[in-house]
């Protein structure tokens, strides 16, 4: 007698279309009946990217289940690769100028070979509703959710879809201390601190860039601040599911903060900012030293692939070393622990200082 082995299918992936209509965007779901619901212009990406998120939250598998939605369909979404391997993320992709979105279940090698898609992390998905009755009584403080250094990386991979693609070094730098400092109605108050150590304190394009993105929009600050202080709106609602607590989140943004002026003492380069920021998210502390796909590197970062190598070049503050496999497209480096990075970078200004 044969045994049958069939086993069920476990579908794990989301499509939503955004249609053009005479009345607006229109959101259509292939998954349930959300069909020809319009939408306004400045909504409707963070509206189809809620909805997919839903479809995930209510559908949710035991990690033993998941499998990679992509090899299920004979790996049609990406360019030949090496093959599936790797643990199953949950990826978000960008068809169609961002007409269509897809949130499925990948490999982490397929993640890696589809282009305009991101890693979305998991703790986006992981938010739950506080009970009535638990808001009259005070809250005991909740265990610290994932690391700083894990916090950004996953947030530098999310901008990475979230954003447009030609969204500059500034405003991606901008966009993730915005992401890591609101509240849970999505604003967000960045002190003049904040902005002049991110070099932004007197250049409105990055904002500006934010808003025609549509993916934020500043208010006045109130009458009562003390002080220079930009107030905003978030308008990408996916964000509002973020798990970590507050402070939890405000600490990864001041690590952030450190890791960008880490090896950039001195420099007004926003994509050297923001690439020894990406280097340090992905970098082992213990032994300083990093590896990952240079093609995610460049989708983090907002740079054209012709453009990151010089940049790399520049950063001898706080590179040790760096090299690149052809084969396989891996950037290796080694960064200088961080105070040896202040150090050289000081060095390095006093002597462009000094007459010779």
């Amino acid at each position: 007698m044969r045994l049958c082995t069939t086993r069920p299918t476990t579908r794990h992936a989301w499509t939503v279309e955004l249609r053009p209509g005479p009345g607006g965007p229109q959101l259509v779901c292939r998954q349930c009946d959300h069909r020809g619901v319009l939408l306004a212009a400045a909504s409707a990406r963070s509206a189809a990217l809620e909805h997919l998120a839903g479809h995930a939250r209510r559908d949710a598998l035991p990690p033993y289940m998941r499998t990679c939605q992509c090899h299920e369909r004979g790996c049609g979404w990406h360019p030949r690769h090496r093959g599936c391997a790797g643990p199953i993320r949950l990826l978000l992709a960008r068809e169609r100028g961002g007409r269509l979105w897809r949130l499925a279940d990948a490999c982490t090698a397929c993640a890696s070979a589809t282009t305009q898609a991101a890693v979305v992390p998991e703790t986006f998905l992981r938010a739950a509703k506080a009970s009535p009755n638990s808001a009259s009584r005070r809250r005991k403080r909740r265990p610290r959710g994932p690391g700083d250094q894990i916090q950004v990386r996953e947030m530098l991979s999310y901008l990475a879809s979230a954003l447009p693609s030609h969204t500059g070094a500034a405003a991606r730098l901008l966009a993730v201390q915005c992401a890591l400092r609101m509240d849970s109605q999505g604003q967000v108050r960045l002190p003049a601190g904040v902005l002049r150590s991110l070099r932004l304190a007197r250049d409105p394009l990055p904002w500006t860039e934010l808003e025609q993105a549509r993916w934020l929009h500043r208010t006045p600050a109130a009458p009562s601040s003390t002080g220079r202080m930009v107030v905003a709106q978030i308008l990408d609602d996916v964000l509002l599911a973020q798990r970590p607590a507050r402070p939890d989140r405000r600490s990864a943004a001041d690590w952030a903060l450190r890791a960008t002026k880490g090896g950039c003492t001195g420099t007004d380069d926003p994509p050297l900012r923001l690439t020894s920021l990406c280097l340090a998210t992905h970098t082992d502390p213990s032994t300083g030293r990093g590896l990952t796909e240079m093609d995610r590197i460049e989708r983090e970062c907002g740079l054209a692939p012709s453009t990151l190598l010089p940049v790399l070049d520049r950063l001898a503050t706080s590179l040790t070393s760096w090299s690149v496999t052809l084969a396989s497209g891996d950037l290796h480096w080694e960064l200088l622990p961080m105070g040896d990075q202040r150090q050289r970078a000081a060095g390095r200004s006093d002597a462009a200082a000094s007459p010779d």
